[in-house]
């Protein structure tokens, strides 16, 4: 019976060879297991869930100031040609008599980033789950990432880079709290 990294690593076998390669030859003859190990890692976000990562570290608190998590860097993959983009994420939010652990911030962005995906959604998929789990007033997310998919093929920019946002609850609603945000995490406003 099969395992799924076997299958995956078939899979890889079949494409290596399909790009004329002999996968029999020394440097590849493990290639296939080891490329599909890493699809494994590099996808790891699809086993699991928010409630086991938050693990109830919400706590109780009296700050309702804006609190800032920034350059809490990320790796992806493409969902369109299955290709890495890289960067960094920035999250507030505004708290309403509970506060995430902070290590939970990095846990989530890893958790959606983990998987195949555009930026747009990745964006949204961070702010919706700090929201959910916290019941803050407000949250803003912002995320500036380099993708191979644009540097490595097609058009080969190679000083491009992608910047999406999005804004729940006060930071949609008022301006000054949205600026402030942004000026904390060096984006203009």
């Amino acid at each position: 019976m099969s395992t799924p990294l076997d299958d995956l690593a078939g899979h890889y076998k079949a494409i290596i060879n399909g790009l004329g390669e002999d996968t029999d030859r020394e440097g590849l003859q493990n290639t296939p297991t080891r490329a599909a190990k890493a699809m494994q890692f590099l996808t790891h976000g699809y086993q699991q869930s928010l409630d086991e990562l938050v693990n109830n570290a919400v706590f109780e608190s009296a700050m309702d100031e804006m609190v800032v998590v920034q350059d809490i860097e990320l790796y992806s993959m493409c969902e369109h040609h299955m290709l890495p983009f890289i960067g960094k994420c920035h999250i507030a939010y505004l708290p309403q008599g509970r506060v995430l652990g902070l290590s939970k911030f990095a846990r989530i962005v890893d958790m959606y980033a983990r998987r195949l995906q555009i930026q747009e959604n990745l964006t949204r998929q961070i702010a919706e789950a700090v929201e959910s789990v916290t019941n803050a007033k407000g949250v803003a997310v912002v995320i500036e990432a380099q993708h191979m998919c644009m540097m490595m093929r097609g058009v080969e920019k190679q000083n491009s880079r992608m910047k999406t946002s999005v804004m729940l609850g006060q930071f949609r609603k008022s301006q000054a709290t949205r600026v402030e945000f942004l000026q904390l995490v060096g984006q203009k406003g």
